[in-house]
């Protein structure tokens, strides 16, 4: 059974599928925006992760953002409040000391899904937290 969040597409299919560059979808990573599932060092993409692509393309080139200036608003989501996290998780977790970067590019020894963003639901969900709804909307019209 397959859902959103299951890593289907390779690649290429992934860059087809969104009309960019193979090279787009990796320099999209390095910046830490983007974290598809490896298997045998070979990046797998989800329906999820088409859509948080599309995310970041609508944000860049209509919203005036740059990767910089998307990769600070992805490092205020409070993964900490959605998760629910204790007082004592928040002292050790990278994320709460670091508010500059993403949580899912920060190695934290307190999160179980360290290496497997494409399961986390902070990382699933990003989109929700920095679009409004008409902007979701304008997205998936597209």
């Amino acid at each position: 059974m397959h859902t959103e969040s299951t890593p289907l597409y390779t690649i290429g299919t992934a860059a087809e599928l969104l009309h960019v560059h193979p090279r787009t979808l990796r320099l999209y990573e390095q910046f830490g925006l983007l974290r598809p599932a490896r298997k045998n060092n070979r990046r797998f993409y989800s329906e999820n992760d088409i859509k948080w692509v599309q995310c970041i393309r609508y944000l860049i080139h209509r919203k005036g953002l740059n990767q910089e200036g998307l990769r600070r608003l992805l490092g205020l989501i409070p993964c900490w409040d959605l998760k629910g996290c204790s007082e004592a998780e928040r002292t050790e977790c990278g994320a709460y000391e670091n508010r500059a970067t993403p949580c899912w590019e920060i190695a934290s020894s307190t999160c179980a899904k360290v290496g497997k963003c494409y399961e986390c639901d902070i990382y699933l969900h990003a989109r929700n937290q920095v679009l409004n709804p008409d902007e979701l909307a304008e997205i998936d019209r597209a």
